[in-house]
């Protein structure tokens, strides 16, 4: 082994040691980091080529290696809009300037403008229920924008979809043609009512008035009034005609909706939107009249008490009426390998050739872990692992040197072999 070589390996080992001293360094600097990653040192041997009777030395070199896809421990907070991934997946978050990037870091806080940013100044992105249910864009980053929770807004609601179920009675008497509700007479006769509350655009109550009246074996006619427009303790005649009025055709071997029947009702509501109601649990069954359970969506106006996010990441206001409703819903992303990630400074990733193509997912779908709020977390950092590691680097650091000292040592012997 020639002197020179001896040296030169020294200097390869106490730079390999070095670059893990820094990776310790870094690793118990951000032991309380949210969301970090630990960062560790890979070594392999650098071998140059040997003859005969001459060995010739060669060294190390280092590879980092980022500690990725390691869980860390999840600590729960009092913040709704603190956030936790519990598995696979990150959160995509944009910079100021728009650039996407992925991070496990969840510390979000609203900004100014309602914004959720976490610790580093990243912007939290998730797709808005605006234009309805959100699905993700496997691909790309497209359709996402920043979550905005502007707490001091007041917001209405209008109804739009709900549901109505009851036990039509089968042994009922028919109803006389020409007194149904749906001709608006008076006197008109029925066999059941019920009513329903809904909302109109500016959240104001709607109360509708719902008549089942049996026109035939298997047949009722199901007709609604607007109750505003009903007459003083009889309600009819109304002000103005049905709202809404079809037929219900039930089958005569089991009590549930025939296959002809219809299965929901549009009801246009006063001053709001379209009520489509769903009527496939109605049933006539030989028992008195049952009514059965009623929803419908919407809510009159209110300012939201307080943002709720559950574990498919989807973002909810709760207003002080005690209504929910969803305005966004969070995707989290993924790659093939998150260990080969580009780590970015703010505890952010972006994609490598080697890590793989980012692709977007729903919370505990496709392999992607669940969303928790109230929770972050932690570093994946372990204090004694750390410590540990830095002293067999600082022991190899001073064994290199060595080397490197005693090969230096040899050479001036050489040297003043001429003198």
């Amino acid at each position: 082994m020639s002197l020179y070589g001896m040296m030169r390996t020294g200097v390869s080992g106490m730079q390999g040691q070095s670059n893990r001293l820094g990776t310790v360094a870094d690793n118990i600097a951000n032991a309380g980091t949210n969301g970090y990653k630990k960062s560790t040192i890979e070594f392999s041997t650098l071998v140059i080529g040997s003859s005969d009777g001459y060995y010739a030395s060669g060294g190390i070199v280092s590879d980092v290696r980022a500690s990725v896809s390691r869980q860390g421990v999840i600590q729960y907070t009092p913040s709704a809009t603190d956030l936790a991934i519990e598995g696979a997946g990150f959160f995509v978050v944009q910079d100021e300037s728009g650039q996407p990037f992925l991070t496990r870091a969840g510390s979000f806080v609203p900004d100014d403008q309602g914004r959720l940013v976490n610790a580093a100044g990243f912007y939290l992105l998730g797709y808005s229920f605006a234009n309805g249910d959100p699905s993700p864009v496997a691909n790309s980053f497209a359709g996402l924008e920043p979550v905005t929770v502007v707490q001091q807004s007041m917001s209405a609601i209008p109804t739009t979809a709900g549901s109505i179920a009851a036990n039509l009675p089968a042994n009922a008497s028919e109803v006389d043609p020409a007194l149904l509700p749906s001709t608006n007479a008076a006197g008109a006769e029925y066999t059941n009512k019920t009513s329903l509350v809904v909302y109109d655009s500016l959240g104001g109550e709607v109360l509708l008035d719902i008549y089942y009246s049996k026109t035939a074996d298997h047949e009722w006619e199901i007709t609604v009034f607007n109750q505003a427009d009903g007459t003083a303790n009889t309600g009819f005649p109304y002000a103005s005609g049905p709202i809404a009025s079809d037929m219900l055709i039930f089958d005569g071997t089991n009590g549930q909706l025939d296959a002809s029947s219809i299965t929901s009702l549009a009801i246009p509501v006063p001053g709001g939107e379209t009520l489509t109601l769903n009527l496939t649990k109605m049933s006539q069954l030989a028992t008195s009249y049952t009514p059965g359970e009623a929803n419908v969506n919407g809510s009159a106006a209110a300012a939201v008490k307080e943002i709720k996010i559950g574990q498919d990441g989807t973002v909810y206001a709760r207003y002080e009426n005690g209504t929910m409703q969803a305005l966004y819903k969070i995707p989290l992303a993924n790659v093939r390998s998150p260990d080969q990630l580009i780590i970015g400074s703010g505890n952010v990733f972006s994609q490598s050739p080697s890590s793989g193509d980012v692709y977007l997912g729903f919370a505990d779908s496709g392999g992607l872990g669940s969303i928790s709020s109230g929770a972050l977390e932690a570093s994946n950092v372990d204090i004694g692992e750390e410590l540990t590691a830095m002293i067999e680097a600082q022991r190899s650091y001073t064994a290199n040197s060595k080397v490197f000292q005693t090969g230096s040592e040899l050479m001036d012997i050489l040297v003043n072999l001429k003198r």
